[in-house]
């Protein structure tokens, strides 16, 4: 089965997402990290999501661009956090794919879903501020969004978690 859980900064969303992994069960718990750390504040949520997994069997794959070439044991639980950092990585890492972001990360997600035994991504709701934003970031956007719309459309169930209470807005129930 393959999800996608959004939802904005602080709703809940990682550790519904780890509840997901945990109802679908598994012994091999794949944590995909895309998160590059550049300061204190980075290396604070990193720890902070480390002991939200402690003790639930998660082995953590660093992997920032190229998702497809992550490497994932044949019929694997996923957890793959986060599409947002991912996305920035893909558009301005030397080694991401840069114009061809939109592509890349399908054809990405497209190769885990053939190894892996399940999937799940958290992505973030960065869509309704209301703010205008520069050219750079707008097209930032304009990729994680489209993104975002091709991966809910192959998945069998999407859920945004808003104040810690996951919202079903595809897909019939929870495994």
């Amino acid at each position: 089965m393959f999800f996608v859980v959004t939802g904005g900064s602080g709703s809940g969303k990682s550790a519904f997402a780890e509840s997901l992994v945990e109802r679908l069960g598994g012994s091999l718990r794949i944590y995909l990290a895309t998160m590059m750390c550049f300061d204190e504040e980075g290396k604070k949520r990193i720890e902070r999501h480390r002991r939200m997994r402690k003790d639930k069997g998660f082995a953590t794959r660093e992997q920032y661009v190229s998702i497809g070439d992550a490497p994932i044991p044949e019929g694997a639980v996923v957890l793959l956090e986060c599409m947002s950092n991912l996305v920035a990585n893909e558009m301005f890492d030397e080694n991401g794919s840069k114009e061809d972001c939109v592509a890349a990360v399908t054809e990405g997600i497209s190769q885990i879903l053939q190894k892996a035994g399940h999937l799940i991504v958290v992505t973030n709701e960065i869509f309704s501020d209301g703010v205008l934003y520069d050219q750079e970031t707008v097209r930032y956007q304009q990729f994680l969004g489209e993104i975002n719309r091709r991966m809910s459309a192959m998945a069998d169930g999407v859920f945004e978690v808003v104040y810690g209470i996951p919202l079903c807005l595809k897909g019939q129930h929870l495994p």
